[in-house]
């Protein structure tokens, strides 16, 4: 870790690898401090506690009775698998995501440390340290597992066609990872892959040696002998899924802007070209840093080898992909340019370990881990002491209504159940459209919002026992 030629620089690259582990230490803590948050969070981690409940580890439930067409279940085996272990909380919800941050970190790691070990630890630094990576790595979402497919299938062909002797080779690293995304994403990740790699073996002609060294056919039939099964046993569960999945997740929502066809939510309209914005804002805080990685003076005449082109052009490829496949698109989200970020990672901590820069490098990148390590730290900090997790979860008022309860008194919610609320009630919360649709002869605890509870008639308002707030949000009991 710290085997690297001269006594400052050898201070300056221990000091790096140090920044790396306390951000993974850091994100592994955060797990447990931040409760679930509407409405993505919350949504998929309620999605896999009803697959642990119920035991359909097939369909996705969205609702006791609506099922969840818009992702294949990866992300939610995953975290149900975690609920099994670990309990249901927010810290088991979130570590299989984690832990598929760091596979894809790993993965990073092994192919850089083919050209240095500081090569290695740069790319980890420009990864880790990331603010899409590092909100990624931890939250309850299917993009990691998406990016960890695509990482493996990419890192996996340029292994299989270096491989050597001329042979068809099985590429099971493509294989895992094409299953991956199909079963994380859908088959918008053959997507993500399949440009780069066809784009790279065509621009550099090399169609003929890709064909020969890879069992190509093989490998397909086994990612489809693998992921197939499962579309098919959950079109037979709920018929109409693969219609909403195939053309509506993966066509209409792509080229219709404000798409009202979301079964599960509201489509977002962007600019077109507003992927590169967010691309911007994924890799913060390095635009701000990256002018003082930029040396003054002349590169040493000990300057390693110079960076192979074809691969270059293979990573930027990679890197690229996503951003200009949803140039397109306004229905986009900052998530989507998840993928290429390993690539882009790969770029430049081969870029920043030249050795005309190593002085300044690792201080550089030092002090990019840190800062993010700040900013995780520091937004905590203030989104619990300015309300901001009591607004955007109701992790708190449910547990108010564990305290003040009475016997078997229900909790409702009036006019919707936030998925959080749902989550941390067992699934015991409910839905109630208006007061008076409340049973009589016993009390209940309702929570609404402030707003809510001003306007409401004053015979209403009369038998609401106000108890508890949080955010914007009160309990009261009705009697």
């Amino acid at each position: 870790m710290t085997a690297w030629p001269g006594g400052a620089t050898r201070r300056c690259g221990g000091l790096l690898a140090w920044a790396v582990v306390a951000l993974l230490l850091v994100r592994l803590a955060s797990l447990a401090m931040v409760p679930l948050m509407d409405t993505t969070e919350a949504r998929y981690a309620d999605i896999a506690r009803r697959m642990v409940q119920g035991g359909d580890w097939i369909t996705p439930w969205f609702t006791e009775t609506v099922p969840f067409w818009g992702k294949p279940p990866l992300s939610f085996w995953a975290t149900a698998l975690s609920f099994k272990l670990l309990g249901v909380n927010e810290f088991a919800a979130r570590l299989p995501h984690l832990l598929l941050g760091v596979a894809v970190a790993a993965l990073v790691w092994r192919h850089a440390r083919r050209h240095s070990r500081r090569a290695a630890w740069h790319a980890m630094a420009w990864l880790g340290a990331s603010s899409l990576f590092l909100v990624a790595s931890g939250a309850v979402m299917t993009d990691m597992a998406l990016a960890l497919g695509t990482t493996l299938v990419m890192v996996g062909f340029w292994k299989a066609f270096h491989g050597g002797d001329g042979r068809a080779r099985m590429p099971w690293a493509m294989v895992l990872g094409a299953a991956i995304g199909l079963l994380a994403k859908g088959p918008v990740s053959v997507i993500l892959w399949g440009v780069p790699v066809v784009g790279w073996v065509l621009f550099g002609g090399h169609l003929v040696q890709a064909w020969r060294r890879i069992a190509w056919l093989r490998g397909a039939a086994l990612v489809l002998v693998v992921s197939l099964p499962w579309y098919a046993w959950a079109e037979s569960r709920t018929p109409g899924f693969l219609e909403y999945f195939i053309v509506g997740e993966h066509w209409m929502r792509f080229v219709t802007p404000g798409w009202k066809g979301d079964l599960y939510g509201s489509a977002h309209i962007f600019p077109r070209g507003a992927i590169w914005l967010f691309a911007l804002g994924a890799v913060a805080p390095w635009p701000f840093l990256l002018p003082a990685l930029f040396p003054a003076r002349r590169p040493a005449a000990s300057a390693p080898a110079a960076f192979d082109p074809g691969e270059r052009r293979y990573l930027l490829l990679w890197a690229l992909t996503p951003c200009l496949f949803f140039t397109p698109a306004r229905n986009i989200l900052w998530t989507y340019v998840l993928p290429g970020l390993p690539a882009l990672a790969l770029l430049a901590g081969r870029w920043s370990a030249t050795r005309e820069r190593q002085r300044w490098a690792e201080g550089v990148l030092t002090s990019g881990v840190v800062l993010s390590i700040v900013a995780t730290l520091g937004l905590i900090f203030v989104a619990q002491t300015n309300g901001r997790f009591d607004r955007k979860s109701a992790k708190a008022i449910v547990a108010e209504y564990r305290e003040r309860r009475q016997g078997g008194e229900p909790l409702y919610f009036l006019d919707r159940v936030p998925f959080s609320g749902s989550f941390y009630s067992d699934g015991q919360a409910r839905v109630l459209e208006r007061l008076e649709a409340l049973p009589g002869g016993g009390s209940a605890l309702v929570v609404l919002a402030e707003k809510r509870l001003a306007g409401l008639p004053a015979d209403e308002r009369r038998r609401l026992e106000p108890l508890a707030r949080r955010g914007d949000q009160v309990l009261a009991r009705w009697r």
